[in-house]
């Protein structure tokens, strides 16, 4: 009985198909490290699709990649506003707490559907010498899941 019992369950496994695909999603927030708060912080999320194969030039053809601008922009997303850094009296940690609460609350909710956060990089681009006030705090959230 055991043995029919091993038999029928190999079978069985072999006629699954095993679908071990995985598809990632990609949130990013940039926040203003402009002085006196005049810069715009977001939290931005796309539900849009594209495939990158129809953007990229194979050097080995020596075709160079014709595609326009326009047809690799995503117009249509999500765009969740955050404090900036700095405002008139300088840094303000209330602003950071602010952004941090907001930004788990995403993090929160793509786990609640299924995503799990595999990779989190930054990056800073910031004040350059006495003539240049820019900079912003770039941060991108990597999520993974089986594909639905």
């Amino acid at each position: 009985m055991r043995t029919f019992i091993l038999f029928l369950s190999a079978i069985l496994l072999t006629t699954f198909e095993v679908d071990a695909q995985v598809e990632y999603k990609i949130i990013t927030s940039v926040e203003s490290i402009v002085p006196a708060g005049l810069g715009r912080s977001r939290l931005v999320a796309s539900e849009a699709e594209r495939d990158y194969e129809e953007f990229t030039s194979d050097t080995e053809e020596e075709k160079r990649n014709k595609t326009k601008r326009s047809e690799i922009r995503v117009k249509e997303f999500e765009e969740t506003k955050l404090l900036n850094f700095f405002n008139l009296g300088g840094i303000r940690f209330q602003n950071i707490v602010a952004n941090d609460v907001v930004i788990s609350s995403k993090l929160t909710a793509m786990a609640e559907e299924g995503w799990e956060l595999a990779f989190v990089t930054s990056a800073v681009e910031s004040d350059a010498g006495k003539d240049d006030g820019n900079g912003i705090f770039v941060t991108r959230y990597i999520f993974k899941r089986n594909k639905q």
